[in-house]
């Protein structure tokens, strides 16, 4: 009797083993479907990183460049900030200039024309002040850039291409032409 309770032992360990065998097959495929699991989540969150790392880069760039235009904007507005009040001084300093042209005997209107000039001298200083100047034309090479032509003749004497007279003041602020010089060129 022994020997069959030894080979039911046997029989039982034998299954046992078997079972345990199957649990631990079991286990390791359940582990192994954990691990590939596992590493398809680190893949897409690397990649979920990736492109939320790409949207934040781009974005910082994005503000920087917003920051860069804005100082910008507001380095140009400085700037150019006498840019409306000397455009609508211009036509009066026109008027100045024609007036000072009038020649008179009379001493009254003479001494008028003397207050007319310095405060046309008055308002050439503050345009200066602000960084306003006149447009060199005659006797200069024609620039479409700061020159706008109205006429042109044929002068002896005179290279093509060059301004032979102004007929009104152009004016530069810094670097930005306010109004070009109408001016007539040479041929």
């Amino acid at each position: 009797m022994q020997n069959s309770d030894q080979a039911v032992e046997t029989e039982v360990n034998d299954s046992g083993a078997a079972e345990a065998v199957n649990e631990t097959s079991s286990e390791e495929a359940s582990l192994e479907d954990q691990l590939v699991h596992a590493q398809e989540k680190t893949v897409e969150l690397e990649a979920k990183l990736a492109e939320v790392e790409n949207r934040y880069y781009r974005l910082q760039a994005d503000f920087d460049n917003s920051r860069r235009r804005a100082r910008l904007d507001l380095e140009s507005s400085e700037k150019y900030r006498a840019q409306k009040l000397i455009s609508d001084l211009l036509p009066s300093i026109d008027n100045f200039e024609r007036a000072l042209q009038m020649e008179t005997d009379n001493e009254q209107m003479k001494s008028v024309l003397q207050g007319m000039e310095m405060v046309y001298r008055g308002l050439l200083e503050a345009l200066k002040n602000e960084g306003a100047e006149q447009i060199e034309a005659v006797g200069k090479e024609f620039d479409p850039q700061v020159h706008q032509a109205v006429m042109q003749v044929e002068v002896e004497g005179v290279e093509s291409n060059i301004v032979v007279e102004e007929f009104q003041k152009g004016y530069i602020l810094k670097d930005r032409v306010i109004r070009p010089a109408m001016v007539k060129v040479n041929l």
